[in-house]
């Protein structure tokens, strides 16, 4: 049996999306000026690059502000229940068309495996970009505040943390297609209701 549940607030649509942009923009700008692509010219590559990056920080700020005001950081929050049935799942019952044995609630919108993964995402990477983009952008000063990294090395954890960015990215729109009606998920971060099953 199905439910009609109202999951997504109207902010965390918008940010959800913003984001989702900003960091698409961030991935094709940050991989023409590698010279991996050519879209916009090196020069507005780079601009374009940090000024989204700069959006990408106000945006996240906010986010930080509404998780922590609302309470919705609870989402976040790591629990052990469950997590040897949801990664037999993706690995094995999605494919057999078995269903998941997570059941998603407004009180508890991500699954064991996903609260991980977006805590990560949170906690490492968004810290790894914006720490390797100060320092980037900041180079000239190093010296004066007595910084004596690689610039050579900093670039690559920048660079690498893009390529994660990249794979979480594949994963996330790989399983956002992964819901029954396929597009469920999607209509659910869209317009804020969702079908979930009952059990």
């Amino acid at each position: 049996m199905k439910q009609k549940l109202y999951l997504y607030t109207r902010f965390e649509r918008l940010w959800h999306w913003t984001q989702a942009f900003l960091i698409i923009f961030l991935l094709l700008t940050g991989f023409e000026i590698h010279g991996s692509l050519e879209i916009f010219g090196y020069e507005k590559a780079y601009l374009w690059h940090v000024y989204a990056g700069m959006a990408l920080v106000i945006l996240t700020a906010f986010a930080i502000f509404w998780h922590l005001t609302t309470g919705a950081w609870r989402h976040y929050w790591p629990v052990k229940e469950k997590i040897p049935q949801i990664c037999y799942y993706y690995l094995v019952g999605i494919f057999r068309g078995e269903p998941h044995p997570f059941e998603k609630r407004p009180d508890q919108k991500l699954n064991p495996l996903q609260r991980l993964a977006y805590l990560f995402l949170k906690l490492v990477l968004f810290p790894l970009q914006f720490v390797t983009a100060f320092l980037l952008l900041s180079y000239q000063w190093w010296p004066a505040l007595g910084i004596s990294a690689s610039f050579r090395k900093v670039a690559y954890y920048h660079t690498a943390g893009a390529f994660a960015f990249l794979f979480f990215l594949i994963i996330h729109v790989y399983l956002a297609t992964t819901g029954k009606p396929w597009y469920s998920h999607l209509r659910g971060m869209i317009l804020g209701w969702e079908e979930v099953e009952l059990r």
